[in-house]
């Protein structure tokens, strides 16, 4: 204990490297003796001597880390252990009267951290921050230091979170945390705080800042944000931090939509999980476990499936046993009643009813405790239906709920109570609707119960047109067979569109005008009666007044008469006619029914007389109505319905070619829809036979077609002027400033391209340009399209990779050559090379070529880009070409080596510009290094001889033709996948923050056991050698 109590600075360093010590022992021992000194001054440069030399190791050695945890505890060891809030108050007195200022050698330690903040080793700045941060966070909640102090460390923390280096900002961004001050508005730290969040490259800085932020309603919005960050770590700290620190009342509406809809569907399984373990329980804990609480704070009718993904993650995480105990209100009938129907309880009983049938048999019997059986359940969507004699209705209680929601006029429209309720009560019935596909349909009775069910709602005046769909597809689902399906669904449409109605006897043309005169005179009277009678009340002959309405009640009797006579002589004959509407609503429904109908059958299945008959009669005749969205949905049908016969599809091509011209906007996109799958399916075959309806459309615009009309490859014979015209199309529709239509387009042609059926350099370039266009920068959904499409269609195929090759350079001029005032001028070049690069590089192809006569898509567009250049080598565009060149992976083959040596050569005597002359020799001196190394080995050994080259190339004579227009003839080798350029220079690494520009290892022999050992031995620090060695 002598010798603990008397332990020197050195040895209390040395010994504090090794984690098995007890720091708790050697802070005692080492305050003792301090405690003990009159004079401090010598003590204080002794510790910080030794300290230095942590100081100066930037790497993460456990014996560092050690030393500094070890001087964070000695110093905060001299400050009064954290007191009680009674001993506060007792003490706040005697520290008024007599401030103690801090502990001398917290003070000096503080200081000479401070002074060295601007060192010029970035270690040193790391661990200086690093120690404020264990500094303050080793002190007591309570615990005070001196403003003076306080506004230097803030003032120095601030510099460092701008530092170069991100280990530095992320030690200074939490040595901050506690400076924050959440209710000043303009805190420094917090500012500090955002703007790290919204621009620092780095991810883990990003995460220190999340976790140590102050939440406040300045700081949400930007913790919100953090949720969509590039890096999925970062996403998922940003859930945590919600959910720990931010009450669900904090939260809008639309932010609880939006994490909730983000989260369950991001990318990340870990941030998926971070959302369903953390974030939805303490919402839950927020509203005391309810459940349905929980939806009333989400907005269900609007995000009804996003509620549902809320629901099912919330039912994975709870025990299947306790699932029935949260069950919605239902009776002992197992349902819900109408008065008590509401559109939380209803969305939950159909999640719960959901999931439990995608348990299978494990929910079974769990299902059967809150879902009735299927005949019980149809009776609840429709009790009994029964006309009596007098003609009215006995409905069930959906019917009944369903009757209620009242059909607006376009003046209640405007009411937004009115609309509120009718919304509501839709939104009630789709939900019990989808609750019949979790039905047990197995049993006949019960089935057959529930088609009579679906059936008779279809044909009701009263359903309101949003569920037609709905019941449609319920009603399919439980009919397996397609000519059932269709002629169940045609006799529905048939009661729809003709029904039974009473047929009136005629009226004699001669007693029915005599009875419009008689009511017509008796109306005058009734006029003139009530006239005269006002004059005898004002002039107050109150007797010749009694008189007139005495008159008056004669006549209104008599006009009374005469009405019932008309009545009666027009009631309706024991007789029934079919009689057929074409009002736009009746023809919506009838519509709505065959598109899903159409979409429901099988691709395989033929046109047969009964669809045939839909076609002539409904489909096509609405096709011209004035109604727009009875057009839009004629047109869907004729789509999907020329989907299930060829030469439908060829009869009405043209049909559908002119609609997607002249039509209103939604009417074109359904058009655009139905020639996109058409060509999808059949290919541009499908317009051999047409080409002759198709002149006009050529002659259209054939300026437009000299210049934009790219080359297609179809599979088979068809005229290429035919295709010419539907790409001619489609190339104005991307200009077109619709935003749907011109995304629409974009989305088809990828399609088109990505099966093959296109093949061209124009299409992709001019995709290209649209994807980079500032025009649709808020078009998220043409965004998202062609950014996957990229990646898919280049790594698909070597022949897409051709594709993109031979764009590269059309796309290059036309940002290069774009005005001043297009908005392709702001696009960034640099950005669209670096892509087109990566498109082509051989290395991301899903299936690499076998073929080994093939060169390299690179080494021709290298070719093609030593072209370009020599065309003009004063070009600005020169040194950009100069930089793709030197990030091209080339292959290993001569003759390309030979040709781009020759090339390179020979722009380095035509250019001028000093810095692409400096890359331009660089890559001479690239190409000359690797065929030397290329010499060293021996191609027959690497490279085995493939015998069926020749055949290959014989079966595909149209990729040998395009071999031998872009290269010299000869055996050429297959493209090795490692890059033949230089690594470029690495910036800081904003995936891990401690790679710090770490060289590439240069391949080496393989070291032995010994070897091994050796440099492990090497690489585990020990600061007592340095110590000695400044000690001797």
């Amino acid at each position: 204990m002598t010798a603990d109590s008397e332990m020197d600075i050195k040895e209390a360093f040395q010994r504090a490297q090794k984690g098995h010590n007890n720091k708790a022992k050697l802070v005692a021992s080492l305050n003792s003796r301090y405690n003990k000194l009159e004079d401090k001054t010598l003590f204080h440069e002794e510790f910080v001597h030794y300290l230095k030399y942590a100081m100066i190791v930037y790497k993460r050695e456990p014996t560092v880390e050690n030393i500094i945890e070890f001087v964070a505890r000695f110093a905060t060891s001299f400050l009064s252990p954290p007191k009680t809030e009674e001993e506060e108050e007792q003490q706040e007195e005697e520290e008024e009267e007599d401030e103690e200022d801090d502990h001398p050698f917290l003070s000096f330690i503080f200081n000479f951290l401070l002074e060295s903040h601007k060192a010029s080793s970035h270690a040193v700045r790391f661990r200086v921050c690093q120690l404020i941060n264990k500094l303050l966070g080793s002190m007591a909640e309570n615990a005070q230091i001196d403003d003076d102090l306080f506004d230097r460390i803030h003032q120095a923390m601030l510099v460092r979170v701008t530092d170069k280096f991100p280990n530095v900002r992320i030690q200074a961004a939490l040595a901050m945390t506690r400076l924050q001050q959440p209710k000043d508005s303009d805190c420094p730290t917090i500012n500090a705080y955002m703007l790290i969040l919204e621009n620092d490259t780095n991810a883990e800085v990003r995460r220190a800042v999340l976790s140590c932020i102050a939440m406040s309603p300045r700081t949400l919005p930007k913790v919100l944000k953090r949720t969509r960050d590039i890096k999925e770590n970062v996403r998922k700290l940003a859930y945590q931090v919600l959910a720990d620190k931010v009450h669900i009342k904090a939260l809008t509406i639309a932010q609880r939509v939006t994490l909730v809809q983000q989260g369950l569907r991001d990318t990340s399984e870990t941030v998926r999980e971070m959302v369903s373990s953390r974030l939805l329980p303490a919402w839950l804990l927020r509203v005391e476990g309810n459940v349905i609480g929980l939806l009333h704070k989400l907005d269900v009718e609007n995000c009804a499936d996003t509620a549902l993904e809320t629901l099912k993650a919330i039912f994975k995480g709870t025990l299947t046993e306790e699932l029935p105990q949260n069950r919605a209100q239902l009776d002992n009938r197992k349902l819900i009643p109408v008065d008590s129907l509401s559109c939380e309880n209803v969305l939950y009983w159909r999640a719960l009813c959901e999931f439990l049938k995608a348990q299978g048999d494990d929910g079974e019997e769990m299902l059967e405790q809150v879902l009735p059986d299927a005949a019980t359940y149809a009776d609840f969507l429709y009790r009994r239906l029964r006309v009596s004699h007098t003609g009215t209705v006995e409905r069930g209680p959906l019917l009944r709920y369903l009757k209620g929601v009242p059909l607006l006029r376009e003046e209640q429209r405007a009411d937004f109570n009115q609309l509120e309720l009718v919304m509501t009560k839709e939104f009630i019935s789709q939900q019990l609707i989808h609750l019949i596909g979790c039905l047990d349909t197995n049993e006949e009775g019960g089935r057959k119960r529930v088609l009579s069910v679906l059936q008779e709602m279809l044909a009701l005046p009263q359903t309101p047109s949003s569920l037609v769909s709905l019941l449609t597809e319920k009603l399919l689902t439980l009919i397996p067979d397609d000519h059932r399906r269709i002629q169940t669904v045609a006799e529905i449409i048939s009661d729809v569109r003709e029904p039974i109605m009473e047929a009136s006897a005629p009226m004699d043309e001669n007693m029915s005008r005599r009875h419009q005169v008689q009511l017509a005179e008796v109306k005058v009277s009734i006029m003139e009666a009530k006239q005269s009678l006002e004059d005898s009340i004002a002039a107050q002959d109150f007797s010749r007044a009694a008189e007139l309405k005495d008159s008056i009640t004669e006549l209104e009797n008599r006009r009374n008469q005469i009405l019932q006579e008309v009545q009666e002589r027009s009631q309706p004959a024991d007789k029934e006619i079919h009689t057929e509407k074409n009002d736009p609503e009746t023809l919506l429904r009838c519509l709505t029914m065959c598109a899903e109908l159409l979409k429901q059958m099988g691709i395989k299945t033929r046109i047969g007389p009964t669809i045939s008959a839909l076609m002539s009669s409904l489909v096509l005749p609405s096709i011209a109505n004035a109604h727009p969205a009875v057009r839009n949905m004629a047109v869907v049908c004729l789509g999907t319905c020329t989907l299930h016969s060829r030469e439908l599809a060829k009869a009405h091509m043209v049909l559908l070619l002119q609609i997607a011209q002249l039509d209103e906007v939604k009417i074109r996109i359904s058009a655009l829809r139905a020639i996109v799958d058409l060509l999808l399916l059949f290919g541009f075959q499908l317009l051999s036979e047409t080409a002759a309806n198709l002149t006009a459309l050529n002659s259209k615009s054939p300026d437009r077609r000299e210049e934009d009309g790219p080359a297609a490859e179809e599979k088979g014979d068809a005229p290429e002027d035919t295709a010419q015209s539907i790409l001619v199309m489609l190339s104005e529709f991307l200009d077109s400033e619709v935003s749907d239509l011109r995304t629409e387009t974009a989305e088809g042609l990828a399609k088109l391209m990505y099966t093959g059926r296109i093949s061209s350099a124009k299409m992709f370039s001019r995709l290209v340009l649209l994807w980079y266009n500032p025009v649709t920068e808020d078009d998220t959904r043409l965004r998202h399209c062609l950014g996957v499409f990229f990646q898919l269609y280049a790594r698909e195929s070597r022949a897409h990779q051709e594709v993109v090759e031979e764009g590269f350079l059309p796309t290059i001029r036309t940002l290069m050559n774009a005005p001043v005032t297009s908005p392709l001028a702001e696009v960034d070049v640099n950005n669209v090379v670096e892509l087109l690069v990566e498109l082509t590089r051989p290395s991301v192809l899903i299936k690499p070529s076998t073929n080994t006569e093939e060169v390299c898509v690179h080494d021709y567009l290298a070719v093609r880009i030593c072209g370009e250049m020599l065309k003009d080598t004063t070009a600005p565009e020169v040194r950009l070409y100069t930089k793709t060149l030197s990030n091209l992976e080339l292959s290993g083959d001569g003759t390309v080596k030979k040709d781009l040596q020759t090339l390179l050569q020979q722009l380095v005597q035509e250019v001028k510009d000093r810095i692409s002359l400096r890359g331009l020799e660089k890559m001479i001196g690239q190409l000359a290094d690797s065929k030397e190394q290329a010499e060293l080995l021996s191609p027959s050994a690497l490279q085995p001889l493939d015998v069926n080259a020749d055949e290959a190339a014989a079966d595909d004579p149209s990729k040998s033709a395009k071999r031998a227009k872009r290269g010299t003839a000869g055996q050429r080798k297959v493209c090795a996948a490692k890059s033949g350029r230089k690594p470029s220079r690495r910036a800081e690494s904003s995936e891990e923050s401690d790679g710090e520009n770490v060289p590439e290892s240069v391949p080496q022999v393989r070291p032995s056991r010994r070897a091994k050992t050796a440099a492990l031995e090497k690489t585990k620090l020990d600061l007592n050698t340095l110590i000695n060695q400044e000690a001797n």
